[in-house]
């Protein structure tokens, strides 16, 4: 079934909530008693690997139509001008990988006898660093929900596996913010991860994307920011994580994946 326009903004709207409930309650969530943290970070991660490797890099990978058609009454094209997609998603990745390296450098991290209290953690954080880190996810997610409502256009089965994948991704980011960020994050963080999820919904359903190229440029981009977290957030150590979890997360998301793409095709 085809959505109309309406349709697809509102199904994006109601993506877009659900979304910044789970950014909301992604604490909650890690603690639940009855799911140790080291199944849900493998399932988890085992669901967005196969995400990535079976419907994001092909998704890249057809952008370079779009990117071709836009170049053609410019340049000839050429082999080196079909890299010009994976060089945007690269960019992505570089830029998060970048932000991430400076956080580690100069974000503490938490010290059991530390000082937690409110003004005494703090000061020990650098505020530019983690405003800029924060920001940085900010515009991640308001690029996912920018291009939900495209997503569900042409194909509602593939965004809703599309949201399930970025909702546990999202709960093991908190992880890792709240790690790097032990008193900045909990008071400002996750309500503006939220805010920018449904602010990303705003501006598309006010400034729709209406290029083909645009859109191609983006989810390049946003791919190559998913790439780096993923494999950084969703690969846990030896210690957090557990293969069997990682398999089973694995193997149901990319068997949803490939009986999704039999029955559409």
């Amino acid at each position: 079934m085809e959505l109309t326009t309406t349709q697809s903004v509102l199904g994006a709207l109601l993506i877009a909530v659900l979304l910044a409930g789970l950014h909301l309650a992604a604490p909650c969530i890690r603690k639940l008693p009855a799911v140790p943290e080291r199944a849900t970070g493998s399932f988890a991660g085992g669901l967005a690997v196969a995400y990535v490797f079976l419907h994001l890099l092909p998704e890249i990978a057809e952008g370079n139509e779009a990117i071709g058609e836009a170049l053609s009454d410019v340049v000839e094209p050429t082999p080196l001008t079909d890299l010009g997609i994976f060089v945007v998603a690269l960019a992505g990745f570089a830029a998060f990988y970048g932000l991430q390296r400076l956080a580690d450098r100069r974000a503490p991290r938490p010290v059991g006898g530390g000082d937690r209290t409110p003004g005494g953690g703090g000061a020990r954080e650098p505020a530019g660093v983690y405003w800029l880190h924060l920001g940085s996810f900010m515009v991640y997610n308001g690029l996912i929900t920018y291009t939900m409502a495209l997503r569900l256009r042409t194909g509602i089965a593939f965004a809703v596996l599309f949201t399930v994948a970025m909702g546990l991704h999202f709960v093991l980011t908190d992880r890792s913010l709240e790690e790097h960020y032990p008193h900045r994050f909990p008071r400002s963080g996750r309500l503006l991860l939220a805010a920018a999820l449904l602010a990303g919904w705003l501006v598309s359903a006010v400034l729709a994307p209406s290029s083909a190229l645009a859109v191609a440029l983006l989810t390049a981009l946003l791919g190559g920011s998913i790439l780096l977290n993923v494999f950084k957030e969703e690969l846990p150590s030896t210690g957090r994580s557990s293969y069997p979890w990682f398999l089973v997360g694995l193997l149901l998301y990319g068997g949803l994946l490939a009986l999704i793409t039999s029955i559409s095709a």
